[in-house]
């Protein structure tokens, strides 16, 4: 009865703060509308291009045209600029209009030049301010998109994460006990509660905090909600290695999520995810996730024929498993950083409480449920790792696909973040378990001097 009493006050919730946040945005557009001045200036400007899309730290030069000036207008020698709306976005340089280039038909012609300083998208236009501080700025405007170039570090990160999964998977399949993968499909309870809450309890959680959260920002909403809708992560087998979980339930969870991927998702995008992307045309991209699948199955299929043709390799792979998985949690984690470096720039407190929320609520939940079902802590801990990890490279693709640019950039910093705050928990579980085993260690060797203990493997 826990989890329809919970989901419906969620959706009570957004609801309720949908309408605060409605009738918020109409109050203050009908005070908005009281005070304002008719401008009756005739003047106009042209640009050209008539748009203008750059990279970022990147300048371009612009064509501008104003035509219309009156006498009235150019009274007491006005100060005039071309000014962007989003200075941290478009700057534009010694953007003064001295009136005195102003031709006596009223026609002012010029070059200026334009700085892309962040990814976003702003709007450059003409603001004439008068002795008397009065202001009137251009009808017409500049659209400008300031992009990110696709730069050779980004390629080198995904190839090389794609290598060393591919050779830890080969491990993880030289380590996989047949026999145990046999009990758990005759008892299927494990995967049966790590299904329901990959695909039904996140998808709702990220649903939800998307709304607490971004109420005015669809696209941050969809950052999240496509984060919650996508599949488990390589990275949930890995850290159920590191931490000492059932790996044979992880890496059985996690094959099923993959698969089952191929329906879930389309059916939240288009039924869910409807209400935050009004336009509904999304296409899922089934292609990326097949190579995920292909991926996985392959590299393990890899690591079960060494485990049945050459035993002495298996163990040589299983000896190093644990080691190897750690090393490569470190260089994803810092490398993803520093390739992605400038989105620290996008985060807000509200970015980070989204980064932080999604995953550590599917632990706490993805082990509770593992707990009330009476299940071992090394099978709740893989479902709970299994639960709370997300594959976040499936919602950046996502949101690229779906999103133009800059938009889709700027939206991915909400799988970023998450990704970020993953590992925090299972760092300090791990630190905690590791101390334990110390501890441990060091009362034994003193209740029982002159005797060495070592982990069995």
């Amino acid at each position: 009865m826990t989890c329809p009493l919970l989901s419906f006050v969620v959706f009570l919730a957004v609801v309720v703060l949908q309408l605060v946040a409605y009738c918020k945005a109409a109050l203050i557009d009908s005070s908005g509308s009281f005070g304002r001045l008719k401008d009756d200036s005739l003047w106009t400007a042209h640009y050209d291009p008539a748009s203008l899309q750059l990279h970022m730290n990147t300048v371009r030069n612009i064509s501008l045209r104003l035509d219309g000036f009156t006498a009235e207008d150019l009274q007491d020698q006005p100060d005039i600029q071309l000014k962007s709306e989003r200075s941290h976005v478009a700057t534009v340089l010694q953007g003064s209009i001295p009136v005195v280039e102003i031709k006596d038909n009223g026609i002012y012609e010029g070059e200026f030049n334009v700085s892309g300083s962040f990814l976003g998208s702003a709007n450059l236009y003409v603001e004439l301010r008068r002795k008397d501080n009065q202001t009137v700025t251009s009808k017409e405007k500049l659209p400008v998109t300031v992009i990110r170039e696709e730069r050779v570090i980004d390629k080198v990160f995904t190839i090389s994460v794609a290598v060393l999964v591919s050779i830890l998977y080969i491990n993880f399949g030289a380590a996989l006990d047949i026999p145990t993968l046999k009990v758990i499909a005759r008892k299927p309870i494990g995967p049966i509660i790590g299904f329901f809450a990959q695909f039904l309890f996140m998808p709702l959680l990220s649903y939800g905090l998307g709304h607490v959260l971004f109420p005015d920002s669809y696209e941050l909403q969809l950052g999240l909600f496509f984060t919650g809708v996508s599949p488990a992560g390589g990275a949930s087998n890995i850290w159920t290695v590191v931490l000492g979980g059932n790996l044979n339930l992880s890496l059985a969870m996690t094959t099923i999520s993959t698969f089952a991927a191929f329906g879930m998702m389309p059916l939240w995008i288009f039924t869910l995810g409807k209400t935050i992307f009004s336009k509904g045309n999304l296409g899922v991209p089934y292609r990326n996730i097949a190579s995920f699948a292909i991926g996985l199955v392959v590299p393990l299929g890899i690591g079960l024929l060494i485990q049945r043709y050459s035993p002495r390799t298996a163990r040589i792979l299983v000896r190093i498993l644990k080691p190897m998985a750690a090393i490569l949690i470190l260089f994803i984690v810092i490398f993803a950083i520093v390739t992605n470096l400038y989105l620290f720039e996008l985060f807000s407190w509200q970015i980070i409480v989204a980064g932080l929320g999604l995953p550590w609520i599917g632990y706490i939940f993805g082990y509770i449920a593992s707990k009330i079902a009476r299940l071992p802590t090394t099978d709740a801990l893989a479902i709970s790792v299994e639960t709370g990890i997300q594959n976040t490279g499936i919602a950046i693709f996502l949101l690229r696909f779906a999103l133009p640019q800059p938009e889709a950039d700027l939206t991915t910093v909400v799988p970023v973040s998450a990704a970020i705050m993953t590992p925090f928990p299972l760092m300090a579980l791990y630190l905690v378990l590791k101390l334990r085993e110390r501890q441990s260690s060091h009362s034994m060797s003193r209740s029982f001097p002159g005797v060495r203990y070592g982990r069995m493997n």
